[in-house]
């Protein structure tokens, strides 16, 4: 075995749209989620057993998401005795909508799956990826795709144009963020899913334009407005640094905005860092690419 190594990109959700509650407890969404170029770095080193490195504090243990889709390929395939050392750099903001642990577990996956010999099917990696969280699915393949399900019926379309995502990260937090804010939601946040698909159509179609995202929704905005202090402090910074809107990605509480040039973004970011916010300009990615000598993620 050699050294690998992979980026593991952080995604937004262009829209996001609860249904409602289902039978099992968990709530059917529609969603068009989008890769960008913020993205973490893993190195995968040949070992006789499983280790895990982070430099981010708290994270290098057993309840990291890359831990457990290594542990997972251990114990479901015919890995069982395999090792790895695995060590990770953190450069997607934890717990913030933009699937950080996920898209981190997917390369755990698609890497281990390579480096073990495994040969498992993308669709066998999906299989295993649900196991791991609704969103885990989507980054076998990232680009651009319609989740539906919990999330983790994917389903690609064609990406975006070549448009620059703005992100800020406000500095709140909220432990057990997501099961709390799926908690807090009520009939009046359920919608019909109708704009997402209309959203997902013109991509298709390639008439998608930064207007119809701003006109898109996240069933998430009230309840994230109520749970993170700050929030809509955030929001108005992005629209006063030129952002023409600004959404919640996922459950938040990073927001976004979209552009069209690289330029446009970094002057809105260059306002968002001097009044001290935590804020990324990247790139949307198609299936497959790298922010390499793109221009890709700027903190």
């Amino acid at each position: 075995m050699v050294l690998m190594l992979a980026l593991a990109h952080a995604k937004i959700n262009l829209s996001l749209e609860v249904l409602g509650r289902r039978p099992d407890g968990y709530h059917e969404v529609v969603t068009v989620l989008h890769t960008i170029g913020l993205a973490d770095r893993l190195t995968f080193d040949p070992s006789d057993s499983l280790v895990l490195h982070c430099d981010a504090p708290g994270l290098s243990n057993e309840q990291n998401l890359v831990w457990q889709a290594a542990l997972l390929l251990l114990r479901e395939t015919t890995a069982s005795s395999k090792g790895v050392s695995i060590t990770l750099e953190k450069r997607v903001p934890e717990a913030a909508g933009l699937g950080g642990g996920s898209t981190d577990a997917a390369a755990t996956l698609m890497v281990l799956n390579k480096m073990w010999g495994l040969k498992l099917s993308a669709a066998a990696q999906r299989k295993l990826a649900a196991k791991l969280g609704s969103d885990v699915p989507f980054f076998i393949k990232g680009g651009c795709a319609i989740g539906t399900g919990r999330g983790e019926v994917v389903t690609s379309v064609p990406h975006a144009p070549p448009w620059w995502a703005v992100v800020l990260r406000p500095n709140v937090s909220l432990p057990d963020k997501t099961a709390r804010l799926y908690g807090m939601l009520t009939d009046a946040d359920f919608t019909d899913g109708s704009a997402t698909r209309a959203l997902a159509s013109r991509l298709r179609r390639g008439i998608a334009t930064i207007a119809d995202v701003a006109a898109a929704r996240n069933a998430f905005e009230r309840v994230a407005s109520r749970a993170f202090p700050g929030l809509t402090k955030g929001r108005r910074a992005l629209l006063k640094a030129g952002a023409p809107f600004a959404r919640l990605t996922g459950t938040g509480p990073a927001l976004f905005t979209l552009v069209e040039r690289r330029e446009e973004g970094d002057a809105i970011l260059g306002q968002l860092k001097a009044g001290g916010y935590e804020a990324h300009v990247a790139r949307l990615l198609g299936p497959g690419e790298d922010d390499s000598g793109a221009g890709g993620s700027r903190s």
